[in-house]
């Protein structure tokens, strides 16, 4: 499996090293024929308008679009959850998206880089010990359709979602040294995605 980690802002080194951890291959991509060659793709953090005008600038936005159609796994995180979003409340006019995910997300939710905190959390799928997870201008998630599940929430709002092959957080696990979130990714949402695509 070769996982490739959107690389046109945000924590992009980060996420390779935790993917690598988890025993996967994993590149940085930003071009149509990098990203057509990747089976699964991460979008990181970073800010979520410059990375929807980037993609155009990149050519890859409408394909990154039509990948998820046919079913790429993806893994957003923090301004990668509001990109697979299908709905943004709070953005700037003419924000893009690419969809995905049937959930109305909160832009900097949790407020500005000074109100980023850190937090326990239960996470569905997860065993062990709590996740700590890092929240950095973080969205929240207002409301899922019927086919999302909600694997963590803090103070009543959901902070990671899944909706078959695309999962997305409002936090950074490639921050703290824990990779039980990407392996739970690779494990759970690639491996189970990939197989049903192959039959």
């Amino acid at each position: 499996m070769k996982i490739g980690v959107l690389a046109l802002q945000g924590d992009v080194r980060e996420h390779i090293r935790s993917l690598g951890d988890c025993g996967v291959t994993a590149v940085a991509v930003k071009r149509p024929d990098e990203i057509s060659a990747v089976d699964a793709l991460v979008i990181p953090g970073g800010e979520s308008t410059t990375i929807a005008k980037l993609a155009r600038t990149f050519g890859v936005f409408d394909l990154i679009i039509s990948r998820i159609h046919d079913g790429m796994p993806v893994y957003g995180s923090c301004a990668g959850m509001i990109l697979i979003a299908n709905t943004v409340l709070d953005a700037i006019e003419g924000q893009e998206t690419f969809g995905g995910i049937d959930a109305v997300v909160r832009r900097n939710a949790f407020g500005r880089q000074v109100d980023s905190f850190e937090a326990d959390l239960q996470f569905k799928g997860i065993t062990d010990a709590p996740f700590r997870a890092i929240f950095i201008r973080a969205p929240w998630v207002e409301s899922v359709g019927s086919e999302v599940k909600v694997l963590a929430s803090v103070d009543g709002h959901p902070v990671a979602i899944r909706q078959e092959h695309l999962l997305a957080t409002s936090f950074h696990p490639e921050l703290t040294g824990d990779n039980r979130v990407h392996r739970y990714f690779v494990d759970s949402v690639c491996k189970e995605s990939l197989k049903v695509g192959s039959r």
